[in-house]
């Protein structure tokens, strides 16, 4: 069975670099991406574009409260992203290895929960049902 797994980076790591260093690390990263897509793993990637316009939505009485500009502090903003199907832990580090060598900074690496994982009311009560019956045994 085959996982997902989010590869980012936060624009705090970004280093500083020439033009000409910029352009060779978008050739790289692009290069990257199309070796991802070529391997069948790659499933899509993006940069946040810091400049757009940033807007932060929340729950009020169960209508969404919109307001403008970012929630986060800029430093808890991740700027760019790939998303890849890979078979295992160790294929997700070795595509997060070669993004970061090509971006020339760091990436971090978070699996997505598969469907079962994600909880949902019943298995929420049949746990804590089960919860109630093994505290019920130790007394």
């Amino acid at each position: 069975m085959l996982a997902e797994y989010l590869i980012f980076f936060n624009d705090d790591w970004v280093t500083d670099a020439s033009d000409e260093d910029w352009q060779q690390r978008a050739r790289d990263a692009r290069a990257v991406m199309e070796e991802m897509k070529t391997a069948g793993v790659y499933i899509f990637s993006g940069g946040l574009d810091n400049d757009a316009p940033v807007f932060h939505v929340e729950p009020g009485d169960g209508k969404p409260v919109f307001t403008d500009g970012p929630y986060a502090e800029t430093k808890e903003v991740f700027g760019g992203f790939a998303a890849v199907d890979v078979p295992d832990e160790a294929t997700a580090r070795y595509w997060a290895g070669k993004v970061a060598v090509a971006c020339d900074w760091p990436q971090e690496v978070r699996i997505f929960r598969t469907p079962a994982q994600v909880p949902t009311p019943d298995a929420d009560a049949a746990a804590a049902t089960g919860a109630e019956a093994a505290a019920a045994k130790e007394v």
